[in-house]
């Protein structure tokens, strides 16, 4: 992490054209340039909104013909560190406080080349924007050149998190706007910053794919899609979901939705209480935010251990150890090598966190972070849900705030 990130070798820079225009041809992918002045020449700061691997192309294809650096986590350069870093990776950790990130952005910068960042540092899980962090807009002001952000639509229709795939989704949109210049870093306060940005962030695929009807005939459509609704708002049962083609099922009161060709839900029978997926993803949240609120949150669960300390791969505990998320925060306890260890992330330090959906093939997870070490955990309760998790930690560093 330490690492000085290296200027992105100019003989492979051809290589991530030949890399990501294919991709973003098959797709026919359109990037509008607002408010971009002619005379826009690297150094400068672009932000990307991030809902699938399709990004890193498309972004690719918007700063044509320059080269820049990325932030890219630490579970991207598991076997091709060098390669990452040849086409100017910086390595980091996702959701921890890093001054080695700043110094190394900064480098990059002083370079003379576009750093790329991803600031929802995850992919978007129901392909609407995810919190900010309240640090961008001092990084803003530190890295002292032109702000670009560059919105894309249409990649989570495509491949959405929870279910990872290709539903070749044609065309895809995206725009890349100046948002500041480097006077304005310098004159704007912390808080203006971060709210032109938040302004910014705001985006809505499904509601995208409805208005410029982009049909999707996949009929595996709504598999995986229980993994984000995990709440029936029919009965209120929670992870009791269940998803197969293009259906989504509460197991535990029998209501089934449909979903249709352009993204929209429709129950079989009775009221459709959420023809908009990101409105029934919102439901949930307010429910976490009641139970924060009431001070009744909590999950605990034991839970198998993966350690990622750096690119060489994962290093699986022989132990379980036992996770518990309350209002205090995340705590972890086990053993590890004859040694127990106690590990603890408090509410104040978490504005949210990174899960994944059965990573790698090896089940649900949420991924936590320490300075010098990623721990991925995957609870072995049978009911249970990492979004939640997800949700549970911002609420619960809305409400500490």
């Amino acid at each position: 992490m330490s690492r000085r990130p290296n200027r992105q070798w100019r003989i492979l820079t051809p290589v991530t054209w030949l890399l990501s225009f294919p991709k973003a041809w098959a797709h026919r992918a359109r990037v509008d340039k607002v408010n971009i002045p002619k005379e826009l020449k690297p150094p400068y700061f672009l932000l990307c909104n991030h809902n699938s691997f399709m990004d890193f192309m498309i972004m690719t294809k918007a700063i044509f013909p320059h080269r820049a650096n990325y932030v890219i986590a630490i579970d991207g350069f598991i076997g091709m560190e060098w390669l990452l870093r040849a086409v100017g990776g910086i390595g980091n950790r996702k959701f921890v406080r890093s001054i080695r990130l700043v110094k190394n952005m900064l480098h990059a910068r002083n370079n003379g080349d576009i750093v790329v960042l991803f600031p929802e540092a995850r992919y978007s899980l129901c392909g609407t924007f995810s919190v900010l962090p309240t640090s961008l807009g001092k990084m803003v002001r530190k890295m002292n050149v032109p702000v670009a952000v560059l919105i894309m639509h249409g990649h989570h229709v495509n491949s959405p998190f929870w279910h990872v795939g290709n539903r070749r989704v044609k065309p895809v949109e995206s725009e890349m706007k100046l948002l500041f210049s480097a006077k304005e870093t310098q004159e704007l306060s912390v808080e203006e910053i971060n709210a032109r940005l938040n302004d910014a962030f705001a985006y809505d695929d499904f509601a995208w794919q409805r208005e410029k009807a982009v049909y999707v005939k996949d009929t595996n459509r709504a598999e995986g899609l229980h993994k984000v609704l995990y709440q029936c708002p029919a009965c209120n049962t929670e992870y009791e979901m269940s998803s197969w083609e293009n259906k989504l099922q509460c197991d535990s009161c029998g209501k089934i939705w449909e979903m249709s060709e352009l993204g929209e839900l429709h129950a079989q029978t009775g009221d459709t209480e959420f023809p908009h997926i990101p409105d029934w993803y919102e439901w949930e949240r307010s429910n976490v935010r009641r139970e924060v609120e009431n001070g009744t949150y909590r999950f605990e669960s034991a839970v198998r251990i993966e350690s990622l300390p750096n690119a060489k791969g994962f290093i699986t505990f022989e132990e379980p150890g036992y996770l518990t998320h309350d209002m205090d925060g995340f705590t972890l306890t086990g053993t590890n090598q004859g040694e127990l260890f106690w590990l603890r992330w408090p509410v104040e330090v978490l504005y949210s966190c990174h899960i994944e959906y059965n990573y790698k093939g090896r089940g649900d997870c949420v991924d936590l972070n320490k300075e010098n070490d990623t721990l991925y955990l995957f609870p072995t309760e049978e009911h249970f849900s990492v979004t939640k998790l997800s949700l549970a930690t911002e609420e619960l560093f809305k409400y500490c705030e």
